[in-house]
């Protein structure tokens, strides 16, 4: 549905843009300094088993983007695919209180992505992201392109680096 400007017209532009999260990941990616390494599969690939299959590589080098909630806020934990995340471990090491996988209309509020699809950027606004010390162990490492059907590839410190991410164990 269109959006309302001041003026009462409404911003095509806005709603284009905020309907294709690939694009607003691509154009996260070249902001941050990054390359477009944006892979489009041929079939959906909405968990890790599914991409690492696709893409042909360890499932512990997918990379994860899950998004808890915190106290009304949301957290971004970019997490090894073969890893399940200890939210008491996390909530422990952080000082905070409860975290609560997210549901699916919170996901899709912060990052403009739909869970399965999410990316460790394009969102609307920035997400208080941690990032998974294990990956560090995988030259390349995979993540969401912000649908079913996209991956893109990234370094550990590159992935670090264009998220501010705070390193953390995570399990």
């Amino acid at each position: 549905m269109p959006r309302a400007t001041d003026d009462g017209s409404t911003d095509m532009l806005a709603d284009a843009v905020a309907a294709d999260p690939v694009a607003n990941v691509r154009r996260a990616l070249t902001a941050a300094g990054a390359r477009d390494t944006v892979t489009v599969l041929p079939g959906a690939v909405p968990t890790a088993a599914a991409a690492a299959d696709a893409l042909g590589c360890d499932v512990a080098a997918i990379t994860n983007s899950l998004v808890f909630e915190v106290d009304g806020t949301p957290l971004l934990i970019l997490a090894s695919g073969a890893a399940k995340v200890d939210v008491r471990l996390v909530a422990s090491q952080l000082g905070t209180g409860r975290i609560r996988r997210a549901a699916p209309d919170f996901v899709l509020h912060h990052t403009g992505q739909e869970v399965g699809g999410v990316a460790p950027v394009g969102h609307p606004a920035k997400i208080r992201t941690l990032l998974d010390a294990s990956l560090e162990e995988h030259p390349t490492l995979w993540a969401g392109a912000g649908d079913h059907h996209s991956m893109f590839s990234i370094s550990y410190g590159e992935l670090q680096r264009i998220t501010d991410a705070h390193a953390l164990r995570v399990r």
